[in-house]
């Protein structure tokens, strides 16, 4: 496809891109703040992150997330926006759930398969999904979301869905004629606390309370905690988290995503930006959990053990990384997608976003009808969740 400006083309591999010109799209350096929405580096759009998903054939045609990036060029050939986009033959493992638009639309005799997802799979984690460079000229945005459009007509898809993208890409895609979605996850924010106690005097004293005692009761006598990064994570470590995750895996959704080979791949090439936290008894780890660490966020994603323990998934997944984000400096940490639970344990509602396009106006129409009730009834669920957070109304730390 071509425009005035630029011209798309569409690779099933990041391996025929130079690493460098992607990650320079997906993590630019010198990123303020507020221009970051948040994250500064995210993990999951490197290079390195999508390309372990692909050799170590965690996507790919066998699991239905068939790679097709979408990448636009400008006149002098320099590569000047990307999306990591996959045509989809089902609708697992995107954590914004349409099953419902896919059976409706097939009972009306429609097709909804295959479709286009511009995400990171398996990962419901909020992060750029336009990638423009900085230095591109005006237009480069809107022609990027034509070039999508243009590999959804081509694949012949029902439809296109950029998933957990930013705030100020969804507007771009709202203003370009998709249909917006907002979701809600749940994110521990890091008050400038100076330890966990800090943090504990902020919460009303009963819901302080039931963590210590967690805590206490999640690792007794027998249990303590490993943290591991960088270096210190060894192939063995690899290799008794894959059997948590299998575990966990097999239990919950029958057939685990990740490949052994994909922790082996981020082990090579980004275990910097990997936090494992283990659970060990004298030398065997039994639980641990699996966190990915940008600039500003650690992003906990899979977790598994090999015996059942009370509380024991609240200290490895939710108050360890609550404790080592206040203490290395984090802004926040963001714990997957759902799981109510995590409110009484100190983590606030937060915004996802998502933006749709369907090639069918009537399936669009019986969509838009769909949004305008889910979100009232989103919006209501999160007045609920900010009226019962733990905690203290008069906000004031408490000590004890």
């Amino acid at each position: 496809m071509t425009t005035a400006r630029y011209k798309a083309r569409f690779i099933p591999s990041l391996d025929q891109v130079d690493a460098g010109e992607w990650d320079a799209l997906a993590n630019p350096p010198g990123l303020a703040a507020e221009e970051a929405e948040g994250e500064r580096y995210n993990p999951f759009i490197s290079s390195a992150f999508l390309l372990a998903l692909e050799r170590s054939k965690s996507v790919g045609a066998r699991t239905g997330w068939t790679p097709l990036y979408t990448l636009l060029d400008d006149p002098e050939g320099r590569l000047v926006a990307a999306a990591p986009s996959y045509v989809k033959m089902h609708s697992m493992g995107e954590y914004v759930f349409d099953f419902g638009w896919a059976q409706a639309y097939e009972n009306a005799g429609g097709r909804y398969y295959p479709k286009i997802q511009v995400a990171v799979p398996f990962t419901p984690a909020t992060g750029r999904r336009l990638l423009v460079a900085r230095h591109a000229p005006e237009g480069a945005r809107e022609s990027l979301i034509a070039a999508l459009r243009a590999l959804r007509q081509a694949a012949e898809a029902s439809s296109l869905h950029v998933t957990f993208g930013t705030k100020a890409e969804t507007r771009a895609l709202e203003a370009a004629g998709f249909a917006p979605r907002v979701g809600e996850q749940f994110h521990f924010l890091n008050e400038n606390y100076r330890d966990f106690d800090d943090f504990l005097a902020a919460l009303s004293s009963r819901k302080r309370k039931t963590i210590k005692r967690e805590r206490r009761d999640a690792l007794g006598d027998d249990l303590s905690i490993d943290l591991l990064r960088g270096a210190d994570i060894k192939p063995e470590h690899w290799d008794r988290f894959f059997a948590f995750y299998m575990d966990t895996g097999a239990r919950k959704w029958g057939r685990p995503y990740l490949t052994r080979e994909f922790f082996h791949q981020i082990g090579a090439t980004m275990a910097e930006r990997v936090l494992l936290v283990m659970a060990r008894r004298g030398d065997e780890h039994i639980a641990g959990a699996i966190n990915f660490l940008g600039d500003d966020a650690i992003y906990g994603r899979n977790w598994g053990a090999l015996e059942e323990r009370p509380f024991l998934h609240f200290e490895v997944c939710y108050y360890q990384a609550i404790e080592y984000a206040i203490r290395h400096g984090y802004k926040r940490v963001e714990a997957g997608a759902q799981g109510e639970h995590k409110l009484a344990r100190g983590y606030r509602p937060a915004p996802t976003r998502s933006a749709h396009d369907f090639a069918d106006a009537r399936l669009r129409t019986a969509v838009d009808e769909f949004l305008s009730r889910e979100k009232v009834a989103i919006d209501e669920a999160v007045a609920d969740y900010e009226a019962g957070l733990p905690f203290r109304r008069d906000g004031a730390a408490e000590s004890g």
